[in-house]
């Protein structure tokens, strides 16, 4: 069987299943971030879809266009607007502040390179967009306002919109379409480059989200040892507020660190709450594509359909495995149960309810805020 094929009609019907399953959430539960989720792993599904086709019966102009748009440029920022709006009521807000900067600035960096020439000053437009729309975030979340992921949705379908655009006006030479010739996989290369700079402004702002948001809920809910402290409270003087933002990153990383051991004897006892386990497999399921991505973007593609096919089966993973997502298996948009309703044991929702902080340091703003439901609450 051809892998070409196979693989990437895997990937695409395991997205739409995924994509399925989120929508039905929404329908249910009217959670902003299943909606946004949902359209994510559309975009996944639909751009695996156009390699399989591709893989069976060639490439068209068509067909290299959609992969282009749904994979290489919505899809990461989709997915980690979803993680914005879910954790919209916490400081990670200051996170997806920094994944913007980061964006905007390496969308900036990469400006001189080869594929890019003619862009013009439209790398310096991106950084400050980027730059401005970061610290509008930031200070939302600092006056504690619920709102900034309105400001993420704006760069995100400001960015989808703007690529449409660019699309539409983009002439492409005969044959509409390049592939890798060692391996048959699509390399972007004859879009321009206004075009190709939104896939490093929209893939870093979302995978580095999802990946951060899954880091965030896995060490807020595990059992903690906090051997470094800090506070993000606002109401602290200024110059501390600096300090504790700049060291928060480092704490967090030590105190993570020093809770695995006791979080992993907890999940060897059944002892822990799914959510933990279900955001590391989110994690990892970021990270997959994000490098393989990565590859392909600097020629190496023989890892490219592989690394999605893993990414949405980590995700789907962390998906299933997290009981307030999945109380109950039923078939999408049915009354079909598949399995009966889950409940988390006594000792693992004790053990989440102690791991809960009593300060503002590493929590949500308030304990009402603390995210209940969704994707493992990434």
């Amino acid at each position: 069987m051809d892998t070409g094929v196979v693989l990437p009609a895997l990937t695409s019907l395991l997205a739409l299943v995924f994509s399925l399953a989120l929508f039905d959430q929404w329908r249910e539960r009217r959670g902003g971030y299943q909606l946004i989720w949902g359209i994510g792993m559309l975009f996944y599904g639909v751009a695996a879809g156009t390699e399989a086709l591709a893989g069976g019966g060639g490439w068209s102009e068509a067909l290299y266009r959609t992969w282009y748009l749904t994979g290489a440029v919505w899809t990461a920022g989709w997915l980690g607007l979803g993680t914005a709006y879910l954790l919209g009521r916490t400081r990670f807000g200051y996170s997806f502040a920094l994944c913007l900067f980061l964006a905007g600035l390496f969308t900036f960096l990469v400006r001189n390179r080869p594929e890019y020439e003619g862009a013009g000053t439209l790398p310096l437009l991106y950084f400050i967009a980027a730059g401005l729309l970061a610290l509008a975030v930031a200070v939302e979340t600092y006056f504690q306002n619920d709102r900034w992921p309105r400001l993420a949705a704006a760069a995100v379908v400001g960015a989808t919109g703007l690529s449409i655009i660019l699309m539409a006006v983009s002439v492409l030479p005969a044959p509409g379409y390049a592939v890798d010739t060692a391996t048959g996989a699509p390399v972007a290369t004859l879009f321009p480059p206004e075009l190709r700079l939104l896939t490093p402004f929209m893939n870093i702002t979302g995978a580095f989200a999802l990946i951060l948001g899954a880091v965030f809920s896995t060490y807020v809910f595990m059992p903690k040892r906090r051997v470094l402290a800090y506070s993000l409270d606002p109401d602290q003087p200024g110059d501390e507020f600096l300090f504790n933002l700049l060291i928060a990153p480092i704490a967090i990383a030590v105190n993570l660190v020093a809770s695995l051991p006791g979080a992993a004897r907890a999940l060897a006892t059944g002892r822990i709450h799914s959510r933990v386990p279900s955001t590391i497999l989110i994690a990892i399921g970021a990270f997959i594509p994000t490098m393989t991505d990565s590859l392909n973007r600097f020629g190496s593609t023989e890892w490219f359909q592989f690394g999605k096919f893993l990414g949405v089966l980590f995700l789907f993973g962390g998906f299933l495995v997290s009981i307030e997502v999945f109380r109950e298996v039923r078939i999408p948009f049915t009354g079909i149960r598949l399995s009966r309703t889950r409940h988390e044991s006594p000792e693992a929702a004790r053990l989440a309810r102690e791991s809960e902080p009593t300060s503002p340091d590493d929590a949500p703003d308030h304990p009402s805020d603390r995210p209940t439901e969704g994707l493992g609450a990434v």
